[in-house]
């Protein structure tokens, strides 16, 4: 099964997950403000993607944080943040059942759930 992690009012998330109502994609949605993250789920994304492909840096989360915390950024305190702040996160972040994604861009999605 594919879950979708994000927010719900997030516009990205708006756009992805209509994407995938139209297209007749069956997926599970984790609100991960409300539901949560784990650091072991991070490290396995973190695995995949890596940290900084996690990092939404054009969000207000990004804007609000200190420039010291911005330039001091490293995989564990990433990891720290994204746990406080899950916002900072870019949105969707996907497990498709055979790995991540993350962003919403229509062509991925095509290869990914139309293509296959």
């Amino acid at each position: 099964m594919i879950t979708v992690y994000g927010i719900p009012n997030c516009d990205t998330m708006k756009k992805a997950r209509k994407w995938l109502n139209h297209h007749g994609i069956e997926y599970q949605f984790h609100d991960y403000r409300k539901n949560g993250l784990t650091q072991a789920f991070l490290k396995k994304v973190i695995a995949e993607l890596g940290w900084e492909t996690m990092i939404n840096r054009r969000g207000s989360t990004w804007r609000k944080l200190d420039e010291a915390t911005r330039e001091s950024l490293n995989q564990s305190n990433a990891i720290a943040l994204m746990l406080e702040q899950p916002a900072i996160i870019k949105r969707p972040l996907i497990d498709t059942g055979n790995g991540f994604m993350i962003g919403f861009n229509v062509d991925e999605f095509e290869q990914v759930f139309v293509s296959a």
